[in-house]
């Protein structure tokens, strides 16, 4: 199967944001108050505000939600909907700073925006985030849904101000810094996280039951679904404080997959030949769909949730201080030649010889 065989064209969509950020870019020079840094494209715009720098970013949960009602289990969702929100604001070096959310309900229902909040409150503990305010909608006519789900139907998005604080902006990472012979570096994800569920539940729910335990996982299919997004925050702006320049791209890796590499720096080409064996939730995904690895990798984090371009000379140091922290990452690939932001992945399955271009 493929993500388009679900209606969501990823190519169609990239084409159909080119045309939107080319009318967006107007706008830039309009603020009286303000230079425009970083626009449309990026993972998170950014604005100069004499020496600092602001941030703006907004995300939602997507279709996850759905595994949540049929669950009928709501305390995640938030730290997803947070984890979506900052892990794009930390590739540009930001952080994250104050958090608005908004949740879009078919009725009221005290309960399911309680539970809502238990995980948004959680996810910005985790990234030592304020949530200052946001927005509670009522929407019957447009939050449907199924009749089913006991009045469980809502939406959920946010959006995160962060902040660089550098007059010499050694902190603002666009990518432009990257270069041939930079070390790809990725950060262990805690499974699917918040993107390509409508194809991983089209696959999954036609084979199994969300209590039901697949083959290739150690927990119920349920369970698994609604493990919560990885937060990278305090663990990304840790190694920028330490090793500041020599940290040349940051990416989260998310809807896309690994095409997401290319909005760093499309002048280089991404090598990605060392990645982690496929299983788990990949692989039950990958076996039951019978998905092709190149839609695999442009539809799925494939276990990297995140990753660190970093000069060659301190990538040994990275990967030795990520140990010491405790957080399980390694080497994935490499930055290789000028090239056009190709991004070519070599997998255990594949011929040593193999590169397959996504």
């Amino acid at each position: 199967m493929k993500y388009s065989d679900v209606g969501i064209d990823v190519k169609q969509i990239k084409s159909i944001q080119a045309l939107i950020g080319k009318s967006i870019a107007s706008t830039h020079k309009l603020p009286a108050i303000g230079k425009v840094i970083s626009g449309f494209g990026h993972y998170a715009g950014v604005i100069q505000l004499g020496d600092n720098f602001m941030t703006l970013h907004t995300d939602g949960v997507g279709s996850k939600i759905l595994v949540a009602q049929q669950m009928e289990k709501f305390d995640t969702v938030g730290i997803d909907c947070i984890a979506m929100n900052v892990n794009d604001t930390i590739c540009v070096g930001a952080t994250p700073v104050g958090f608005l959310s908004y949740v879009a309900l078919q009725k009221t229902n005290d309960y399911l925006l309680k539970e809502i909040t238990k995980g948004l409150v959680k996810g910005a503990k985790i990234s030592k985030m304020a949530i200052v305010g946001g927005e509670t909608a009522i929407l019957p006519e447009i939050i449907t849904g199924d009749s089913k789900n006991n009045g469980y139907n809502f939406d959920l998005a946010g959006m995160v101000l962060g902040l660089v604080k550098d007059k010499k902006r050694l902190r603002l990472v666009v990518g432009n810094k990257i270069k041939p012979g930079d070390i790809i570096i990725g950060l262990e994800s805690s499974g699917l996280h918040s993107n390509g569920y409508t194809l991983a539940r089209k696959i999954l729910l036609d084979k199994h039951n969300l209590d039901d335990r697949p083959e290739f996982l150690n927990t119920t299919l349920g369970n698994e679904l609604l493990k919560p997004t990885e937060i990278y925050t305090q663990i990304v702006l840790y190694l920028l404080d330490l090793f500041g320049n020599d940290i040349h791209g940051l990416a989260h890796i998310t809807g896309g997959g690994y095409t997401k590499l290319k909005r760093l720096n499309p002048h280089v080409d991404y090598i990605l030949d060392q990645m982690p064996p496929i299983s788990g939730i990949f692989k039950q995904i990958k076996s039951d769909g019978n998905v092709t690895f190149k839609e695999m990798y442009r539809t799925f984090n494939m276990g990297i949730g995140f990753c660190l371009i970093v000069s060659k000379s301190m990538a040994s140091d990275v990967i030795k201080e990520l140990k010491r922290k405790r957080t399980k990452g390694k080497i994935i690939g490499k930055v290789k030649r000028n090239g056009t932001g190709e991004i070519f992945v070599k997998t255990e399955e594949m011929s040593q010889e193999t590169l397959t271009k996504l």
